[in-house]
């Protein structure tokens, strides 16, 4: 029996997908589906982080419920579909990220016919699932986005996430599979069965230490949050979930289970309103992995954002890409018409000058 249908369960179906080869030979993506038990026309994404896979079989009740079909993408060298002659996670630019989110969406939009696609990315797949609805706004691929404690900067103090940036940037041209940095295992400890968390996953997959942050990667990270400080313009929906609180890695599990200790959540709240016009921001009171806090603290999360949240997405999906929602004053739902020159053209303020809209649940 696969991996995958032992933590998961055989209702799941996967999907191999090949892609072009890189530098160390062939490459290939993993799209797992289940199907809601009324057919409909509605379809969601999950993209994973980094040192992550999908396993999280409580999600896709969650979403099956609300009517929509279960996808998850195991992006390339992570999860199903590291191979053994891959640097697990590496990437050296997060477009090459595009082949196999291009190819998931065609197969769920074109091949099984689903009407509307909402894309939900946790922590780097949040920054990745950003970057491209950005790059495809003007394709109608992305219907909503949902973001699950994004990865919008460096948690680090400034001096790292400015001088080590320009390092890094100059290390990664002469030696990009250099490490730079690891991963602590207090919050995979945190998650697995074994360590005291509610867990069970793949260590071969997922270590509990991570695996090596490497200066290419790193490089192609701080590249990605450069564009996204910059100002992003995506069409869609967004919905933006975040803890109301960071602790730091040592904190008691009592904290770790209620807090963020991965990434700062006023990075999360700041950069938000620069990725679209649209943007919801949840700030419910858990910890990074909301999808994956301990058993009494989910059940609130999913209280909060999927009902409460998602309900507002949907609401707008069959709405906002037809209507000109206006620019609006941040954290207010009022919305004002742009006006128009005399040759009915819009006045656009520069991208980053524009606020987004932002509604907090």
């Amino acid at each position: 029996m696969d991996s995958s249908e032992v933590i998961l369960g055989a209702e799941y179906t996967v999907r191999t997908l090949a892609l072009q080869p890189d530098d160390e030979g062939e490459v290939t993506a993993t799209l797992l589906s289940r199907k809601a038990t009324v057919p409909a026309g509605r379809a969601v994404l999950y993209v994973h982080g980094f040192v992550d896979y999908f396993f999280q079989g409580h999600l896709a009740d969650e979403w099956i419920k609300a009517g929509y079909d279960f996808y998850a993408l195991d992006l390339r060298k992570y999860g199903r579909s590291l191979l053994p002659h891959q640097t697990p996670n590496y990437i050296e630019s997060l477009q090459s990220y595009d082949e196999e989110l291009d190819e998931a969406a065609r197969i769920i939009k074109d091949e099984d016919g689903h009407d509307v696609l909402v894309v939900l990315g946790h922590s780097t797949g949040g920054l990745v699932t950003s970057l491209w609805a950005h790059r495809r706004r003007f394709d109608g691929i992305v219907d909503a986005l949902v973001l699950n404690s994004p990865w919008f900067d460096l948690n680090k103090p400034f001096f790292q996430r400015t001088v080590g940036t320009a390092v890094v940037e100059r290390l990664a041209n002469y030696q990009p599979r250099r490490q730079v940095g690891v991963l602590g295992q207090r919050y995979g400890q945190s998650l697995h069965v074994t360590t005291g968390g509610a867990w069970d996953f793949n260590l071969a997959w997922k270590p509990l230490e991570g695996f090596p942050v490497l200066a290419g990667w790193l490089r192609a990270i701080r590249r990605g949050h450069a564009e996204l400080a910059k100002g992003l313009d995506i069409r869609c929906p967004v919905l933006v979930c975040a803890s109301t609180a960071s602790a730091a890695e040592t904190a008691p599990l009592e904290t770790i289970s209620s807090a963020d200790i991965v990434l700062d959540v006023r990075h999360i709240a700041d950069r938000s309103t620069r990725l679209g016009r649209l943007v919801t921001l949840a700030r419910p009171t858990a910890a990074s992995t909301t999808w994956r806090s301990r058993p009494n603290r989910r059940g609130a999360g999913f209280s909060r954002k999927s009902s409460a949240g998602l309900a507002h997405m949907c609401r707008k999906v069959l709405t906002a890409r037809r209507t000109n929602l206006g620019r609006t004053d941040r954290c207010t739902t009022q919305v004002r018409k742009r006006r128009r020159s005399p040759e009915g053209d819009r006045r656009r303020r520069p991208r980053c000058l524009r606020p987004a809209r932002r509604l907090c649940l």
